[in-house]
């Protein structure tokens, strides 16, 4: 029979010395306090969270870029050899872009289009469906849901469906195709490597930018673009990757023949200083930009509503996306392909403003309709098309400027609008004249469209085919509030201890019966001196008496008897400084899987200043609301007299059957 007046044995391996004042030598946290995790201030707060593996990714970064400069070389020649084959009946690979405008097919050219796009409607039903549409969304769905993972096969599907369904006559831009090939060489890069998620989001949008930079010559747009659609961040982290690409990219392009320059090169602008004038005519270019992103918005997705209502696959869509092209093309040739030399005749004044009209309006319903069907093709050269033609048209009533002026900053403004990237319409336009003195129309223009389509539409031409499969999108960035506020600003000083000795059956009347003011879910234990030792939760009490109502044993009762406080805590405790900030408890909580952090001090690891739980870090967010929300007035906005009246007649309330 066994000694009931002694301990069992199987208590535990733990030391109990220490509850009655003996040695503690053997315990964690007494003696040998250095060895306690205890995050510091030194590890958690700082203006950034880079760490050496940013020179590992900005290294990545290089090779990347490399590769996006050879998948531009190679997109513009396909586009080049598929418009010679179809249009010119020619097996020959220029060594430029060349426009479908000038073909002698006649009435043979309305059926060009068409086969197009049966050809890429058969590479998206049995390659993947993934090519279709202009490729930007689907970057954004991979950084946001995919864990930033692309197909190999859509870095080689997607550059050959474009480039003939753009051969064929598509009203498309080359960008789009390149920043999903891009994107997808850098996930795929990422991949080899087994690299993070965001390690993977940091080299897919690295790609991208590549991919723009090698496209247009243009490594500052392409890396703003890059955050204000792709990033979802403002990090060195990322950000230096990802410049570190498109400049490589960009520097790549006279080696692989594809220009010093940019490739829309416009002469310098005779601009004049800002004027008043010239403000407000900015400002009505920037508002009729707005409206013009808003209806070309609208057209795109009311023309996919109108194929998802068609009693066909979706295969087949394409084919009437290239009848619409074909007629348009065969009454305004110049809508046809990707139109970067129009774009560049539009910014060089080449045109005069009545013979564009027809041409933008024929540009953008055939656009709209093509990209509705789900063909492949790109949205940027489209829009800086509309864009540049709608500002010309518009500086035939303007104020005394250079024409050219105008073009650029609709040119701009619309893809600020559209695109909801008005840095990068700025600094793209920007890039392509070297003209600062434009640089205060083309802000204006592009913050005005900007804050146009934002009013007036929820989502733009990039997030509503995202926002229609189901995922919600937000592109407005702000720093953690968590980040902000220290744990010693939310954590509580009245801390409710449990001395470890206690019997687990004084544990669970005392603590956690609900019968008292302690309501918590979970308590820190401590020895006499009041040093921190372990927590035990409601938890570790209910699985311990489960434990023992399992056991067959006679005397699983009585040892449960003797078992105390401390022989439940299963770990060391899980601790943050002070000093440390919010959002590095939350982290910490969600590693650990913990609802509750002890606060103790960094050279004191065993003496508790404080606690934090769940409810504190949510009530930390309650600033940031009241900032958001909350109005005040700190200056009297009437006068005093009218101020007085108003106090008296709410301090002498009207009696009833007083109508003073």
């Amino acid at each position: 029979m066994p000694n009931h007046d002694e301990p069992p044995s199987n208590a535990g391996d733990k030391d109990r010395t220490h509850l009655s004042g003996g040695d503690n030598s053997q315990l964690p946290g007494t003696d040998d306090e250095e060895s306690w995790e205890t995050p510091t201030t030194a590890n958690i707060k700082g203006d950034f969270t880079a760490d050496n593996r940013l020179l590992w990714l900005a290294g990545a970064a290089i090779p990347i870029g490399l590769m996006c400069a050879v998948v531009a070389l190679v997109l513009q020649r396909l586009i080049g050899l598929f418009t010679n084959i179809f249009y010119y009946q020619q097996f020959s690979i220029p060594d430029h872009l060349i426009s479908p405008s000038l073909n002698t097919l006649g009435l043979l050219a309305i059926g060009v289009p068409m086969v197009g796009g049966l050809i890429v409607g058969l590479m998206a039903r049995y390659g993947s469906d993934r090519i279709r549409g202009h490729g930007i969304p689907e970057a954004i769905e991979a950084i946001l849901i995919g864990g930033s993972r692309m197909q190999p096969r859509v870095a080689v599907l997607k550059p050959l469906s474009s480039a003939i369904s753009i051969g064929s006559g598509g009203p498309f831009g080359a960008e789009g195709p390149i920043i999903m090939t891009g994107g997808a060489l850098g996930s795929i890069f990422a991949q080899v490597f087994q690299l993070t998620p965001a390690e993977r989001k940091t080299l897919l949008v690295a790609g991208a930018a590549g991919g723009m930079a090698a496209t247009f010559g243009t490594p500052v747009a392409a890396v703003l673009l890059a955050v204000e659609l792709l990033l979802f961040e403002w990090k060195p982290r990322s950000l230096i990757p990802v410049a570190l690409s498109a400049v490589v990219a960009t520097l790549m392009r006279p080696l692989l023949g594809l220009g010093s320059m940019p490739l829309i090169v416009v002469d310098p602008l005779h601009t004049q200083s800002p004027t008043i004038t010239t403000i407000l005519s900015a400002v009505l270019v920037g508002l009729s930009a707005g409206v013009l992103s808003l209806l070309l918005t609208t057209a795109v997705y009311a023309a996919e509503n109108a194929f998802h209502r068609l009693p066909i696959h979706w295969m087949w869509w394409p084919v009437l996306g290239g009848v619409a092209i074909g007629i348009g093309g065969y009454f305004e040739p110049r809508a046809l392909g990707v139109g970067y030399q129009v774009i560049e005749e539009v910014l060089q004044g080449k045109y005069i403003a009545q013979a564009i009209i027809g041409l933008m309006i024929v540009k953008g319903l055939i656009w709209a309709i093509a990209l509705g069907s789900g063909t492949s093709g790109g949205v940027l050269a489209p829009l800086l098309m509309i864009g540049s033609m709608l500002g010309l048209i518009e500086a035939s009533f303007l104020p005394d400027h250079d024409a050219r002026l105008w073009a650029l900053v609709g040119m701009g403004a619309v893809m600020g609008g559209t695109m909801r990237a008005p840095l990068t319409g700025v600094l793209f336009a920007l890039e392509t004249t070297y003209d600062v003195r434009a640089i205060m129309p083309l802000l204006i223009g592009s913050m005005v469209s900007y804050g146009f389509t934002v009013l007036v539409m929820k989502r733009s031409i990039l997030t509503e085919k995202v926002a229609r499969r189901g995922f919600h999108v937000s592109q407005e960035y702000s720093v953690d509030p968590l980040e902000r506020l220290l744990v010693m600003e939310i954590m509580s000083t009245e801390v409710v201890t449990a001395p470890a000795s206690l019997s687990i059956k004084e544990l669970a009347i005392d603590y956690f019966s609900g019968r008292g003011p302690r309501r918590h879910q979970g308590y820190p234990l401590v020895d006499p001196a009041g040093r921190l030792l372990g927590v035990v939760t409601k938890r570790d009490l209910l699985d311990e008496w489960m434990h023992h109502l399992a056991e067959d044993d006679d005397t699983a009762a009585d040892r449960f008897s003797h078992i105390i406080a401390f022989d439940l805590m299963t770990g060391p405790p899980i601790t943050i400084a002070p000093d440390a900030t919010c959002r590095a408890a939350a982290e910490r909580m969600a590693q650990t899987g913990v609802g509750r952090l002890l606060v103790v001090k960094p050279d004191q690891p065993s003496r508790i200043v404080g606690i934090v739980t769940r409810s504190d870090i949510l009530k930390s967010r309650a600033r940031d609301t009241q900032e958001e929300q909350h109005r005040q007035r700190f200056f009297a906005t009437r006068l005093p007299r009218l101020a007085k009246r108003k106090r008296d007649t709410a301090i002498a309330p009207i009696r009833p059957g007083n109508s003073s």
